[in-house]
């Protein structure tokens, strides 16, 4: 899907990052991989992936106050479970402790950078406080505002982050129709950005492969109005678009 959105017309970028700024699928996998050659499993990463996705799903459904560790924790022992294996504690503390540790994307930093100045740039992600400040640390952002789900109490696709978000943009004298939002993961912003008739940037990190990976179908219907296989890709279309 395409659009001739201008990119010049909006004054904050809101961004999901586990999936778009950080590698969250090779930092998952690191450790289920490593995990299912101890049990013996012949299990591609895809498959772990896969295999995992839908449990962390679930728990943020059922239980949206869980700090993100202890989902990531309860998820890897479900995953477990249903490969008829067991998770230690010490495994699921290893996934659950291993956020800060996970690869930021080559072109984050630098798209992040070049992005900060021609906008406002907001977080809203599904981590919780410490975990960010870890990612961080390797994305060097310079953000306005860091709404975690750790902060809102709950999990994309609820609302609850976009509902602390519009505060946020009331607080920085930013009108709504003056965001634009940029994510990877089709079920839990793209469906988001549908619902609340939000333009959306999509940056398809798995374009050179099939499927959903670690990120669920989507379950509602979802939208966006630009595509772009990278951050760096957008960065490009951005600069373009103000130096035009």
């Amino acid at each position: 899907m395409t659009s001739d959105l201008d990119l010049t017309q909006y004054k904050a970028l809101s961004f999901d990052c586990y999936g778009t700024l950080i590698d969250w699928e090779t930092g998952i996998a690191e450790v289920l991989g490593q995990w299912a050659r101890v049990q013996g499993l012949d299990l591609s990463d895809e498959e772990l992936l896969l295999a995992y996705g839908d449990h962390e799903a679930a728990i943020e459904r059922e239980a949206p106050t869980t700090r993100y560790p202890d989902v990531l924790a309860t998820a890897f022992r479900r995953l477990g479970d249903g490969l008829g294996r067991q998770v230690s504690q010490e495994w699921a503390q290893r996934l659950g402790d291993s956020v800060p540790d996970w690869p930021a994307f080559p072109d984050s930093a630098d798209a992040l950078a070049r992005l900060a100045r021609h906008y406002k740039l907001i977080i809203v992600s599904n981590v919780h406080r410490d975990g960010f400040a870890g990612s961080n640390r390797q994305l060097r952002g310079d953000f306005a505002a860091i709404i975690t789900a750790e902060d809102v109490g709950g999990y994309k696709p609820a609302d609850n982050h976009f509902r602390a978000l519009y505060a946020t943009l009331t607080d920085l004298g930013i009108d709504r129709s003056e965001l634009l939002h940029v994510a990877q993961s089709l079920f839990h912003d793209h469906v988001v950005a549908k619902r609340e008739g939000l333009p959306s940037v999509w940056i398809d990190r798995r374009h050179d492969r099939s499927g959903q990976g670690a990120t669920p179908e989507p379950s509602a219907e979802w939208s966006y109005n630009l595509r772009f296989d990278s951050m760096a890709e957008f960065a490009d279309a951005v600069d373009e678009a103000f130096s035009g």
